[in-house]
C-alpha cells in the first residue's frame, strides 16, 4: 500500500497510520462473523424444548447461546413468525382448532402458515406436541423473538421457502430486512451485543438481498448434501462469495473432506455446520465430543446444535 502526504501532513499520517492498525487488528479476527468458536441454538434449545417456542429462546440464552437462530415463515396478513415448516400441522394442534381449514397435497393434509392470519395462529398450542408440560406455547413472531434476545445473543434468521413465498405475492426478504431496519439491525455493528447473519438454503434469496436489497449484514449460504457437488468446490465457492461471506454446509460434506474448510478460509468464507444432536452424535461417543472434533481438528468456524448445554467452552477459543 502507498501512502501519499504532503510533507509534514499529520492528518494523512495519523489516518494512515490508523488504517493500518484497522487492517492488522482486522487480520486476527475469525472468519467473517466470527470472532470465535459460535454456538448456534438451533431452533432455540430444541432439544429440551418445544423448537422455536419463547421457551426454547430462553432456555438458549440460559445455556449459553452466542446466536439463537429463527426460521422465518409469514402469516396471511404479511407478519414474519417464527416456524421451521412451511404448514403448521408438524409442530401446533392446527387440526384441532381449525378442523376443515387444510390443503390436499399428495394425498395428505396440510395448513399452510400463509392460509392463516397472525391472531388466528397465536390461538394454536405450539408446544404440547413436545411435552405436555409446555401445552400453552405460543408461535412467536419475528418482533416478539427479537424482543427476547435483543442484547443477550445474536440473531441467526432463515429465509424459509422465500420462492415460495414470492409465488403467493409475498416478499420474504424485503420484510425480514425492513423488520431489521426497523429494530436498528440492519447494519452490522448496530448493536454490538446482538449481531445480525442472515442464512437461507436459497441462493436467489441470498443475492435479491446482497444486490438488490444491498445488505451489508452477512450472508451464510446453506448447503443439503445433494448440492455439494454445486457449491463445495474452488469454482462454487468463489461464486457464493459473489453474494455470501461464509457457507453452511451439512455436516457429512465436511466429515471425511476437510480440506473445504481450509478452501473455504482461503477464498474468505466462513464454514457453519448442521446439526448436532445430542441423541444422533453418529460416530462419537457424545454431541460434546462430535462438536468437539469439527471445531477443533478441522477448524469450522461455528456449529447449530439442538443441544446448546452440550457445547465444547473449554475448547471454544481460537
Amino acid at each position: 500500500m502507498t501512502i501519499h502526504a504532503r510533507p509534514g501532513g499529520k492528518t494523512a499520517v495519523l489516518t494512515a497510520l490508523s488504517l493500518i492498525i484497522t487492517l492488522v487488528a482486522l487480520s486476527g479476527q475469525g472468519h467473517p462473523p466470527y470472532k470465535k468458536k459460535t454456538l448456534i441454538a438451533h431452533r432455540g434449545a430444541s432439544g429440551s424444548a418445544p423448537e422455536h417456542t419463547l421457551e426454547a429462546y430462553r432456555l438458549a440464552l440460559a445455556q449459553g447461546a452466542d446466536f439463537v437462530e429463527p426460521d422465518l415463515q409469514i402469516t396471511r396478513d404479511g407478519v414474519l413468525v417464527c416456524l421451521h415448516d412451511l404448514t403448521l400441522e408438524r409442530t401446533t394442534d392446527v387440526e384441532e382448532v381449525f378442523p376443515d381449514r387444510f390443503k390436499t397435497e399428495g394425498g395428505e393434509k396440510h395448513w399452510d402458515v400463509s392460509d392463516f392470519t397472525l391472531d388466528e395462529i397465536k390461538r394454536l398450542d405450539a408446544g404440547s406436541w413436545f411435552d405436555p408440560k409446555f401445552r400453552g406455547a405460543r408461535v412467536p413472531t419475528f418482533q416478539e423473538m427479537i424482543d427476547l434476545v435483543r442484547g443477550r445473543a445474536g440473531l441467526f434468521p432463515e429465509t424459509k421457502g422465500p420462492e415460495v413465498y414470492g409465488s403467493r405475492g409475498f416478499d420474504m426478504e424485503r420484510l425480514l430486512l425492513d423488520l431489521l431496519r426497523k429494530n436498528r439491525l440492519d447494519k452490522p455493528g448496530a448493536d454490538k451485543k446482538t449481531p445480525i447473519v442472515i442464512q437461507s438454503f436459497s441462493a436467489e434469496s441470498l443475492r435479491k438481498m446482497a444486490v438488490e436489497l444491498k445488505t451489508k449484514l452477512p450472508l451464510i449460504l446453506l448447503v443439503e448434501p445433494q448440492d455439494g457437488k454445486r457449491w463445495m468446490t474452488a469454482e462454487g465457492m468463489k461464486e457464493a462469495r459473489q453474494f455470501a461471506t461464509g457457507l453452511g454446509p451439512n455436516k457429512a460434506l465436511v466429515d471425511g473432506n476437510p480440506e473445504v474448510v481450509k478452501l473455504a478460509h482461503d477464498l474468505g468464507l466462513s464454514v457453519t455446520l448442521w446439526t448436532f444432536r445430542a441423541k444422533t452424535p453418529g460416530r462419537f461417543r457424545t454431541v460434546r465430543d462430535e462438536m468437539n472434533y469439527f471445531l477443533n481438528e478441522i477448524d469450522v468456524d461455528a456449529v447449530f446444535t439442538d443441544n446448546p448445554d452440550q457445547f465444547p467452552r473449554q475448547t471454544a477459543g481460537r
